[in-house]
């Protein structure tokens, strides 16, 4: 596929960046802020964490801006692939708001499970490739349908299938590895 070739406003932009220029990231913001923050907006539901991320992806454009290169990706594309890290990297972050065992909901004969135990998996999850892990937290801790993590993350349905049952299947043997007996 033949990329576009790139617009006056964004080799302007991209210039400025690589002369660390101040009014390159005001240029970057008014150019490319409104559809950045509704991507994040897509990913994180806070309004709060969103301008926080968003922050943080202003400041990886500004120390990385000497990568930058309009030949291999356009700025649209390179800030796209700054925020879904930055993203992720929240998601990941992300605690959960203590609860009370007495009140969380379970289905029926099934109990919340074990702290020591949440604690393992999210070890677990800790080792497997970043693309897995987040297809997993995303499904199991978020709640989300495969469907909603495709559109969330922008992966395709097939992908996040295969990142899915790949995960499934690292986690199981990452389990029963840790359950063998030492020789």
């Amino acid at each position: 596929m033949r990329r576009t070739i790139p617009s006056h406003t964004e080799l302007s932009i991209a210039a400025g960046l690589r002369r660390r220029d101040p009014e390159a990231v005001r240029s970057l913001c008014t150019e490319y802020g409104p559809s950045a923050r509704a991507q994040l907006r897509a990913t994180i539901e806070d309004r709060g964490a969103v301008e926080d991320v968003f922050q943080q992806v202003l400041l990886d454009v500004w120390q990385r801006s000497s990568t930058f290169d309009p030949a291999r990706a356009s700025l649209r594309s390179w800030l796209g692939t700054i925020i879904r890290s930055r993203a992720i990297d929240h998601l990941r972050r992300r605690t959960p708001e203590p609860l009370d065992p007495a009140l969380v909901r379970t289905p029926a004969g099934e109990s919340p499970g074990d702290p020591a135990e949440r604690v393992a998996l999210n070890e677990l999850l800790g080792r497997l490739p970043s693309e897995e892990s987040t297809v997993i937290w995303l499904r199991f801790h978020m709640g989300l349908s495969q469907r909603q993590i495709a559109e969330r993350t922008g992966a395709p349905l097939g992908t996040v299938k295969s990142r899915t049952a790949s995960a499934l299947q690292r986690l199981r043997a990452m389990m029963e590895e840790e359950r063998a007996p030492a020789l």
